[in-house]
């Protein structure tokens, strides 16, 4: 089947053949294209450091000469001054304010699958803060005594001397993609998927906090989480998550302290679900038996439907993929050998499978899964391509353990219309041009 199915894939990527040449000398294939090339940088650096045009005598680089910065000249690290141009930027015209708007990542120069957290998206409802964490509190309490028997109320410190766990997880805001539901919107995948991130994330389970609480997880069917924030964010969040100690109140993000437009100093982190739920600047947990229907989940964040109801309490962050790089607004230089990099994720658990097309979706071949592959977290996908100057349509398909399908833009616009703002997890189409100019496209 495996022979089959790659002999039916279009010219431009690796036949069966090439694939087994690729995978049985892929090093030295890579070496040789690498020797090559520095080969010819190598000569260029000769001829452009010559002294008096002689090449025998060669002019050294400052660097290689002098003495560089001390140590702990940054004490806080900084990304290369050659590097500045990748940055997490907000779109004009998306909302009216600053303090009420977002941040995109730039996932088309990021590797594996951890988000620096100086390039992770940011969404505000009303601006950042960066509270002093000597000051923050968080409450615990219970719509009644007989639901949560001890209400307490938790400093930074008491927090931080509970156990602890680490875990990487996605967070993606609903409305990703929200702005490609009618037609292309935007030209990079940095606006189009940016409002995506991934982190190691530190703190205490939410259940264990609401056990030393005394609270009856049976009779307890909701959470309502309450952020310190101006916007009044309030959300709720189902016991049946929170059982699962999935859900935890996080202070730490990728090894150090949350960042102020990441909820410093307290968050909460729902696995899988939208980004919204993930309360920032976190201050209050009530325990009750039933949603809470706060604004930001009955007039907001709802699905339209083609009937004109709306959906609410959509929560679940379904399963989806982008290539993110070669992706619109970049350029193929040269033909030849190219690698095919995206991510793929689900709300509901691991990715299990992600496929890759060049004609638009006509025909599919699997992807390299690159590790580690964990459970509602971002999973890495490479596949290999050949670009004989033609144009083609990039496009990936996921498929997590659930079984639950990336669909294309007809499938989802039977149930959901096209005049939907979120929960878009539709397949992206890139267009490849005869000049190596990558575009959005939809097909």
């Amino acid at each position: 089947m495996l022979n089959r199915f790659i002999q039916r894939a279009p010219e431009n990527f690796l036949t069966a053949q090439q694939m087994r040449d690729v995978m049985a000398g892929r090093r030295g294939f890579l070496a040789s294209a690498l020797v090559a090339a520095s080969s010819l940088a190598a000569a260029a650096r000769v001829q452009a450091q010559a002294v008096d045009g002689d090449p025998n005598i060669l002019e050294l680089p400052a660097h290689s000469k002098g003495l560089g910065q001390p140590v702990a000249a940054r004490p806080y690290g900084l990304p290369s001054e050659w590097e500045k141009n990748l940055q997490r930027r907000e779109s004009p015209g998306l909302t009216r304010i600053g303090g009420a708007s977002v941040s995109f990542c730039p996932l088309q120069g990021l590797f594996g699958i951890i988000t620096p957290s100086g390039l992770h998206f940011e969404r505000h409802h009303q601006g950042w803060w960066d509270i002093d964490p000597a000051k923050h509190r968080l409450m615990v309490n219970g719509t009644d005594d007989a639901m949560l028997k001890r209400p307490m109320v938790f400093n930074m410190d008491e927090l931080m001397r509970l156990p602890n766990v680490s875990r990487m997880h996605f967070i993606e805001c609903g409305a990703n993609t929200g702005m490609e539901w009618g037609n292309t919107a935007v030209p990079t995948v940095q606006y189009t998927h940016g409002m995506l991130s991934c982190s190691e994330f530190t703190g205490v389970p939410l259940r264990t906090l609401l056990e030393l609480c005394g609270a009856d997880l049976k009779r307890g069917k909701f959470i309502l989480a309450e952020g310190a924030d101006g916007s009044g964010m309030t959300r709720t969040i189902s016991m049946s998550l929170v059982m699962s100690g999935e859900v935890m109140v996080a202070y730490g993000q990728n090894g150090e302290m949350l960042r102020p437009e990441n909820g410093y100093p307290l968050r909460l982190i729902v696995p899988g679900v939208q980004g919204v739920s993930w309360v920032k600047y976190l201050r209050r947990i009530e325990l009750g038996d039933m949603p809470y229907a706060a604004k930001d989940e009955t007039i907001h964040y709802v699905d339209l439907q083609p009937s004109g109801l709306h959906r609410q309490y959509t929560s679940i962050q379904e399963v989806k993929s982008v290539i993110t790089s070669p992706s619109g607004g970049q350029v193929l230089l040269d033909k030849g050998f190219h690698t095919l990099t995206g991510l793929a994720w689900s709300g509901r658990g691991k990715i299990r499978r992600v496929d890759v097309s060049s004609d638009g979706g006509r025909n599919w071949r699997p992807a390299r899964l690159e590790g580690p592959v964990l459970s509602k977290c971002l999973t890495r996908f490479n596949a290999d391509f050949v670009w004989d100057g033609k144009t083609a349509i990039f496009q990936s398909r996921a498929v997590d353990d659930t079984g639950q399908i990336q669909p294309t833009y007809h499938e989802l616009r039977q149930v959901r219309a096209s005049r939907s703002i979120y929960h878009n997890n539709a397949i992206q189409s890139w267009s490849l041009e005869e000049s190596g100019e990558i575009k959005n496209v939809q097909t």
